[in-house]
C-alpha cells in the first residue's frame, strides 16, 4: 500500500480509492502499481498523521510540486486534503496541485472551490468528453447526467480561487471532433488544455 509515490519526477499523495466515477479508461482497472508504488490499492485510508509521517521519509525539497492524485478522487477527503496541504505549505513551502474529476461540489453538496483559495496552487480537472451523454457513457458518474454540467461549472469558476487551472482529456477515448470541442471549451474558460 503506497500513500506517497514518485511518478515521472513528481511526488504524489494517494489519499483514497473512493471515486464518484467508474471511468472506462481508469488505470486502476489494469494495474495496482504506478511509478514507484508497488500498489496504490489502499487497505485503509491514511490519517493526516500517517501522511505526514510518510512525507518525512521523502526528500520533499527535491520535488517542484506535490500532487494529490492516486487511485481515487482526492476531494472525497477534502478536509484531510486541505489539512495536509496547509502542513506542506508551512513545512516544505511547495506548490500543491490536485488532479480531480471536478465533482467535489456534488460530493459535498455545496460549493467547495472557496476552500481551496490560498492553499491549492493548481487544479488539473478531467473533462474527458464533449457532452453530458458521452461523459455518462465513458465515466459512469454516480450522480448521472448532471455530473457534466457540474464539472463545467467547477472549471469555469476555478480560476477565481486557484492560480492555475488545466483541463484534460484522454487520447483515444473520444473522437477528434469531441477533442476539438473540449479544446474550444477550455479556450472559452481561459484554462490550459491537455491531452494525456
Amino acid at each position: 500500500m503506497a500513500v506517497i509515490y514518485d511518478y515521472f519526477g513528481g511526488l504524489y499523495i494517494n489519499l483514497t480509492n473512493r471515486c464518484p466515477c467508474r471511468c472506462e479508461f481508469c488505470i486502476k482497472n489494469y494495474t495496482d502499481s504506478l511509478g514507484s508504488a508497488d500498489s496504490l490499492m489502499l487497505d485503509h485510508e491514511p490519517t493526516v498523521d500517517e501522511v505526514k509521517e510518510e512525507l518525512s521519509r521523502w526528500n520533499v525539497k527535491d520535488y517542484d510540486e506535490i500532487i494529490f492524485c492516486g487511485y481515487g478522487e482526492p476531494t472525497e477527503r477534502l478536509d484531510e486534503l486541505l489539512e495536509i496541504a496547509r502542513f506542506i505549505k508551512e513545512k516544505y513551502r511547495k506548490p500543491i496541485r490536485i488532479n480531480t474529476i471536478g465533482l467535489a461540489d456534488l460530493i459535498w453538496g455545496r460549493e467547495t472551490l472557496p476552500d481551496l483559495e490560498g492553499v491549492i496552487d493548481s487544479l488539473s480537472i478531467s473533462l474527458n468528453e464533449a457532452d453530458a451523454e458521452s461523459f455518462d457513457r465513458l465515466c459512469h458518474p454516480r450522480f448521472g447526467l448532471p455530473s457534466y454540467d457540474a464539472i463545467c461549472r467547477y472549471i469555469s469558476n476555478a480560476g477565481k480561487y486557484v492560480p492555475h487551472v488545466a483541463v484534460s482529456v484522454v487520447r483515444g477515448t473520444l473522437t477528434e471532433e469531441a477533442l476539438q470541442i473540449c479544446r474550444g471549451k477550455a479556450t472559452d474558460w481561459g484554462v490550459e488544455f491537455k491531452v494525456r
